[in-house]
Protein backbone atom coordinates (compact mmCIF):
# COMPACT_ATOMS: atom_id res chain seq x y z
CA UNK A 1 0.00 0.00 0.00
CA UNK A 2 2.61 2.54 0.97
CA UNK A 3 4.65 1.25 -2.26
CA UNK A 4 1.27 2.69 -4.35
CA UNK A 5 0.75 5.95 -2.75
CA UNK A 6 4.16 6.81 -3.67
CA UNK A 7 4.06 5.77 -7.23
CA UNK A 8 0.54 7.53 -6.65
CA UNK A 9 1.99 11.11 -5.81
CA UNK A 10 5.25 10.57 -7.95
CA UNK A 11 2.82 10.32 -11.28
CA UNK A 12 0.97 13.51 -10.12
CA UNK A 13 4.28 15.68 -9.99
CA UNK A 14 5.53 14.00 -12.87
CA UNK A 15 2.43 13.99 -15.45
CA UNK A 16 -0.18 16.32 -13.79
CA UNK A 17 -2.36 16.23 -17.15
CA UNK A 18 -2.99 12.79 -17.02
CA UNK A 19 -6.03 11.52 -15.73
CA UNK A 20 -6.49 10.60 -11.62
CA UNK A 21 -8.08 7.20 -12.47
CA UNK A 22 -4.64 6.59 -14.70
CA UNK A 23 -3.22 8.00 -11.36
CA UNK A 24 -4.42 5.77 -9.44
CA UNK A 25 -4.02 2.67 -11.56
CA UNK A 26 -0.16 3.05 -11.88
CA UNK A 27 -0.32 3.02 -8.33
CA UNK A 28 -2.05 0.19 -7.73
CA UNK A 29 -0.27 -1.93 -10.39
CA UNK A 30 2.83 -1.14 -8.38
CA UNK A 31 1.76 -2.31 -5.78
CA UNK A 32 0.35 -5.48 -6.75
CA UNK A 33 3.64 -6.13 -8.07
CA UNK A 34 5.76 -5.39 -5.10
CA UNK A 35 3.63 -7.81 -3.16
CA UNK A 36 3.76 -11.02 -5.46
CA UNK A 37 7.65 -9.64 -5.40
CA UNK A 38 7.56 -10.58 -1.81
CA UNK A 39 5.32 -13.60 -2.02
CA UNK A 40 7.79 -14.59 -4.60
CA UNK A 41 11.00 -13.89 -2.14
CA UNK A 42 9.64 -15.87 0.64
CA UNK A 43 8.48 -19.10 -1.23
CA UNK A 44 12.14 -19.13 -2.30
CA UNK A 45 13.71 -19.00 0.72
CA UNK A 46 10.67 -21.66 2.02
CA UNK A 47 12.86 -24.90 0.93
CA UNK A 48 16.65 -23.67 2.27
CA UNK A 49 14.91 -22.28 5.87
CA UNK A 50 13.64 -26.21 6.01
CA UNK A 51 16.46 -27.70 4.11
CA UNK A 52 18.55 -25.94 6.90
CA UNK A 53 16.25 -27.28 10.16
CA UNK A 54 16.36 -30.42 8.83
CA UNK A 55 20.15 -30.64 8.17
CA UNK A 56 20.22 -28.75 12.13
CA UNK A 57 17.87 -32.22 13.59
CA UNK A 58 20.34 -35.05 11.87
CA UNK A 59 22.84 -33.19 13.22
CA UNK A 60 21.79 -33.48 16.41
CA UNK A 61 19.96 -36.63 16.13
CA UNK A 62 23.97 -37.96 14.86
CA UNK A 63 25.70 -36.19 17.66
CA UNK A 64 23.40 -38.12 19.74
CA UNK A 65 23.97 -41.50 18.27
CA UNK A 66 27.55 -41.23 18.12
CA UNK A 67 27.78 -40.22 21.82
CA UNK A 68 25.41 -43.00 23.12
CA UNK A 69 27.77 -45.93 20.69
CA UNK A 70 30.71 -44.28 22.38
CA UNK A 71 28.84 -44.94 26.30
CA UNK A 72 28.33 -47.82 25.05
CA UNK A 73 31.83 -48.86 23.73
CA UNK A 74 33.44 -47.48 27.33
CA UNK A 75 30.96 -49.29 29.28
CA UNK A 76 31.64 -52.81 27.34
CA UNK A 77 35.17 -51.96 27.38
CA UNK A 78 35.13 -51.32 31.19
CA UNK A 79 32.89 -54.47 31.56
CA UNK A 80 34.94 -56.95 29.78
CA UNK A 81 38.43 -55.95 31.41
CA UNK A 82 36.22 -56.06 35.19
CA UNK A 83 34.88 -59.67 34.31
CA UNK A 84 38.39 -60.87 32.87
CA UNK A 85 40.21 -59.30 35.87
CA UNK A 86 37.61 -60.91 38.32
CA UNK A 87 38.33 -64.14 36.68
CA UNK A 88 42.21 -63.99 36.54
CA UNK A 89 42.11 -63.75 40.54
CA UNK A 90 39.70 -66.05 40.94
CA UNK A 91 42.16 -68.89 38.99
CA UNK A 92 45.36 -67.21 40.60
CA UNK A 93 43.70 -67.37 44.21
CA UNK A 94 41.94 -70.89 43.37
CA UNK A 95 45.04 -73.21 41.03
CA UNK A 96 47.83 -73.97 43.59
CA UNK A 97 51.12 -72.63 42.65
CA UNK A 98 52.67 -75.70 42.19
CA UNK A 99 55.80 -76.40 39.76
CA UNK A 100 55.16 -79.04 37.19
CA UNK A 101 56.16 -82.43 38.30
CA UNK A 102 58.12 -84.40 35.33
CA UNK A 103 54.75 -86.63 34.17
CA UNK A 104 51.86 -84.28 35.70
CA UNK A 105 50.85 -83.09 32.05
CA UNK A 106 50.97 -84.61 28.62
CA UNK A 107 53.44 -84.44 25.99
CA UNK A 108 52.93 -81.70 23.88
CA UNK A 109 51.72 -83.26 20.52
CA UNK A 110 48.69 -84.83 22.76
CA UNK A 111 47.23 -81.42 23.93
CA UNK A 112 44.43 -80.72 21.74
CA UNK A 113 44.08 -77.05 21.38
CA UNK A 114 42.27 -76.68 18.10
CA UNK A 115 39.25 -75.77 19.87
CA UNK A 116 41.09 -72.72 22.36
CA UNK A 117 39.95 -69.64 19.84
CA UNK A 118 36.22 -70.96 19.65
CA UNK A 119 36.12 -71.35 23.78
CA UNK A 120 37.86 -68.01 24.46
CA UNK A 121 35.22 -66.07 21.77
CA UNK A 122 32.86 -67.61 23.58
CA UNK A 123 33.92 -66.82 26.85
CA UNK A 124 34.65 -63.15 25.87
CA UNK A 125 31.00 -62.95 24.49
CA UNK A 126 29.53 -64.76 28.06
CA UNK A 127 31.28 -61.99 29.70
CA UNK A 128 29.99 -59.28 27.96
CA UNK A 129 27.32 -56.60 29.68
CA UNK A 130 23.92 -57.33 30.08
CA UNK A 131 21.55 -58.53 33.12
CA UNK A 132 23.73 -58.68 36.21
CA UNK A 133 22.21 -62.62 36.63
CA UNK A 134 23.57 -63.92 33.95
CA UNK A 135 27.06 -62.82 34.74
CA UNK A 136 26.44 -63.68 38.22
CA UNK A 137 25.53 -67.20 36.52
CA UNK A 138 28.78 -67.47 34.32
CA UNK A 139 31.21 -66.49 37.34
CA UNK A 140 29.47 -69.15 39.06
CA UNK A 141 29.52 -71.83 37.06
CA UNK A 142 33.28 -70.59 36.21
CA UNK A 143 34.03 -70.75 39.72
CA UNK A 144 32.82 -74.27 40.12
CA UNK A 145 34.68 -75.63 37.15
CA UNK A 146 38.10 -74.07 38.42
CA UNK A 147 37.11 -75.52 42.19
CA UNK A 148 37.48 -78.61 40.05
CA UNK A 149 40.96 -78.10 38.12
CA UNK A 150 42.24 -77.04 41.31
CA UNK A 151 41.28 -80.23 42.43
CA UNK A 152 42.31 -82.13 39.98
CA UNK A 153 45.94 -81.00 40.55
CA UNK A 154 45.85 -84.00 43.33
CA UNK A 155 44.76 -86.53 40.61
CA UNK A 156 41.28 -86.70 42.71
CA UNK A 157 37.67 -84.30 42.50
CA UNK A 158 34.95 -85.02 43.42
CA UNK A 159 30.87 -83.58 43.76
CA UNK A 160 27.72 -84.47 45.05
CA UNK A 161 25.46 -87.24 43.36
CA UNK A 162 25.98 -88.77 40.06
CA UNK A 163 27.21 -86.44 37.85
CA UNK A 164 26.41 -87.95 34.29
CA UNK A 165 28.33 -85.02 32.32
CA UNK A 166 31.63 -86.42 33.96
CA UNK A 167 30.40 -89.92 32.54
CA UNK A 168 29.82 -88.84 28.92
CA UNK A 169 32.65 -86.53 28.53
CA UNK A 170 35.23 -88.89 29.66
CA UNK A 171 33.71 -91.45 27.28
CA UNK A 172 33.95 -89.11 24.40
CA UNK A 173 37.53 -88.50 25.64
CA UNK A 174 38.59 -92.28 25.83
CA UNK A 175 41.14 -93.45 23.25
CA UNK A 176 42.43 -96.93 24.29
CA UNK A 177 39.92 -98.32 26.44
CA UNK A 178 36.90 -98.57 28.81
CA UNK A 179 36.06 -100.62 31.34
CA UNK A 180 33.42 -100.54 33.69
CA UNK A 181 32.00 -102.42 36.57
CA UNK A 182 27.63 -102.16 37.00
CA UNK A 183 26.05 -103.00 40.09
CA UNK A 184 22.55 -104.00 40.53
CA UNK A 185 21.55 -100.81 41.78
CA UNK A 186 21.89 -98.99 38.73
CA UNK A 187 20.17 -101.22 36.62
CA UNK A 188 17.26 -98.80 36.43
CA UNK A 189 19.54 -96.38 35.43
CA UNK A 190 19.71 -98.28 32.03
CA UNK A 191 15.95 -96.99 31.19
CA UNK A 192 16.82 -93.45 31.71
CA UNK A 193 17.58 -90.35 29.03
CA UNK A 194 21.11 -90.32 30.38
CA UNK A 195 21.46 -94.01 29.38
CA UNK A 196 20.40 -93.25 26.27
CA UNK A 197 23.08 -90.55 25.57
CA UNK A 198 25.69 -92.73 27.83
CA UNK A 199 25.17 -95.77 25.52
CA UNK A 200 25.14 -93.90 21.94
CA UNK A 201 28.76 -92.27 23.26
CA UNK A 202 30.23 -95.90 23.93
CA UNK A 203 28.90 -96.73 20.35
CA UNK A 204 30.62 -93.80 19.19
CA UNK A 205 33.71 -94.50 20.55
CA UNK A 206 33.61 -98.20 19.50
CA UNK A 207 32.97 -97.90 15.98
CA UNK A 208 34.28 -94.38 15.03
CA UNK A 209 37.74 -94.85 17.27
CA UNK A 210 37.95 -98.25 17.94
CA UNK A 211 37.68 -98.14 21.98
CA UNK A 212 36.84 -101.13 23.10
CA UNK A 213 34.62 -101.10 25.85
CA UNK A 214 34.05 -104.04 28.16
CA UNK A 215 30.84 -104.01 30.88
CA UNK A 216 30.57 -106.42 34.14
CA UNK A 217 27.26 -106.54 35.92
CA UNK A 218 28.20 -107.52 39.50
CA UNK A 219 24.88 -108.86 41.24
CA UNK A 220 24.61 -109.22 44.86
CA UNK A 221 22.04 -112.44 44.51
CA UNK A 222 21.03 -114.78 42.12
CA UNK A 223 17.46 -113.53 42.29
CA UNK A 224 18.79 -111.02 39.61
CA UNK A 225 18.96 -113.42 37.38
CA UNK A 226 16.21 -112.91 35.39
CA UNK A 227 14.36 -112.30 31.65
CA UNK A 228 15.54 -108.34 32.00
CA UNK A 229 18.76 -108.85 32.82
CA UNK A 230 19.51 -110.85 29.81
CA UNK A 231 17.59 -108.16 27.44
CA UNK A 232 19.79 -105.69 29.11
CA UNK A 233 23.01 -108.08 28.08
CA UNK A 234 21.75 -108.51 24.55
CA UNK A 235 20.60 -104.92 23.89
CA UNK A 236 24.58 -103.72 24.84
CA UNK A 237 26.04 -106.61 23.36
CA UNK A 238 24.07 -104.72 20.03
CA UNK A 239 26.04 -102.23 20.38
CA UNK A 240 29.45 -104.20 20.22
CA UNK A 241 30.20 -103.57 23.47
CA UNK A 242 31.40 -106.74 25.83
CA UNK A 243 29.43 -108.10 28.45
CA UNK A 244 29.79 -110.71 31.46
CA UNK A 245 27.80 -111.34 34.78
CA UNK A 246 28.99 -112.23 38.06
CA UNK A 247 27.27 -113.01 41.37
CA UNK A 248 29.06 -111.92 44.13
CA UNK A 249 27.72 -114.67 47.06
CA UNK A 250 29.20 -117.32 44.45
CA UNK A 251 32.77 -115.77 44.09
CA UNK A 252 35.40 -117.13 45.70
CA UNK A 253 35.76 -115.47 49.54
CA UNK A 254 38.99 -113.14 48.10
CA UNK A 255 36.91 -111.57 45.80
CA UNK A 256 33.79 -110.96 47.44
CA UNK A 257 36.10 -108.67 50.12
CA UNK A 258 36.87 -106.44 47.44
CA UNK A 259 34.82 -103.24 46.53
CA UNK A 260 31.45 -103.73 45.26
CA UNK A 261 31.04 -100.00 44.07
CA UNK A 262 30.45 -98.81 40.77
CA UNK A 263 33.19 -97.05 38.71
CA UNK A 264 34.42 -97.07 35.34
CA UNK A 265 38.12 -96.97 33.89
CA UNK A 266 39.19 -94.46 31.00
CA UNK A 267 42.49 -95.55 29.07
CA UNK A 268 43.70 -97.55 32.49
CA UNK A 269 44.61 -93.84 33.65
CA UNK A 270 41.10 -92.09 35.29
CA UNK A 271 38.88 -94.15 37.40
CA UNK A 272 35.40 -92.72 37.56
CA UNK A 273 33.41 -93.71 41.03
CA UNK A 274 29.91 -93.24 42.33
CA UNK A 275 30.03 -93.72 46.16
CA UNK A 276 26.17 -95.43 47.70
CA UNK A 277 24.78 -95.18 51.12
CA UNK A 278 23.17 -97.73 52.92
CA UNK A 279 20.14 -96.94 50.71
CA UNK A 280 22.06 -97.96 47.77
CA UNK A 281 21.38 -94.52 46.74
CA UNK A 282 24.48 -92.67 44.58
CA UNK A 283 25.35 -90.27 46.65
CA UNK A 284 28.64 -88.93 45.60
CA UNK A 285 30.75 -89.02 42.22
CA UNK A 286 34.54 -89.38 42.27
CA UNK A 287 37.89 -88.99 39.26
CA UNK A 288 40.89 -90.52 40.73
CA UNK A 289 44.01 -90.46 38.50
CA UNK A 290 46.00 -91.58 41.01
CA UNK A 291 48.20 -94.31 39.35
CA UNK A 292 48.51 -96.67 42.13
CA UNK A 293 44.24 -96.47 42.79
CA UNK A 294 43.82 -97.22 39.19
CA UNK A 295 45.63 -99.90 39.01
CA UNK A 296 43.83 -101.09 42.27
CA UNK A 297 40.55 -100.84 40.59
CA UNK A 298 42.11 -102.45 36.95
CA UNK A 299 43.10 -105.48 38.98
CA UNK A 300 39.69 -105.90 40.56
CA UNK A 301 37.76 -105.11 36.92
CA UNK A 302 40.28 -107.87 35.61
CA UNK A 303 39.77 -110.87 38.64
CA UNK A 304 36.00 -110.27 38.65
CA UNK A 305 36.25 -110.45 34.35
CA UNK A 306 37.60 -113.39 34.85
CA UNK A 307 35.18 -115.06 36.98
CA UNK A 308 31.72 -113.88 35.24
CA UNK A 309 29.67 -115.24 32.73
CA UNK A 310 29.28 -114.86 29.40
CA UNK A 311 25.93 -114.04 28.16
CA UNK A 312 25.63 -117.41 26.80
CA UNK A 313 26.10 -118.69 30.18
CA UNK A 314 23.83 -115.97 31.64
CA UNK A 315 20.97 -117.66 29.14
CA UNK A 316 21.61 -121.11 30.55
CA UNK A 317 21.81 -119.90 34.47
CA UNK A 318 18.56 -117.97 33.93
CA UNK A 319 16.66 -120.96 32.48
CA UNK A 320 18.07 -122.96 35.30
CA UNK A 321 17.18 -120.47 37.51
CA UNK A 322 13.20 -120.08 36.43
CA UNK A 323 13.08 -123.88 36.15
CA UNK A 324 14.30 -124.20 40.00
CA UNK A 325 17.54 -126.29 39.57
CA UNK A 326 20.25 -124.23 40.61
CA UNK A 327 20.12 -123.93 44.45
CA UNK A 328 23.16 -121.84 44.83
CA UNK A 329 21.96 -118.88 47.01
CA UNK A 330 18.43 -119.54 47.51
CA UNK A 331 19.08 -118.99 50.95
Amino acid sequence: MTVGLVVWGVAALLSPDSGALRQLAAAGLCAAATVALQHLLVRDRGPDEEQLRTRNVLAETAATVRDGLERHDDDLRTGLARHTEDIRQLVENRLPQQPPGPESYPPLDRVRTEGVPELAKRFAEALAPGPSILYTFVRLEMQRVVGHMAALTSMSVECHGENHDWMLTLTHAAEQSISAISTSVDREFWNSEPASRYLDAQREAIEEHGVPVRRLFLLASARELDDRLLRLCDEQKALHIEVRVAVLPELPPHLQRGTTDDFIVYDEEVSFEIEQDLRDVNVRTRLIARRDHVQDRMKRFRELWDAGMSIRELEVRVDDEEDGTWMVDRA
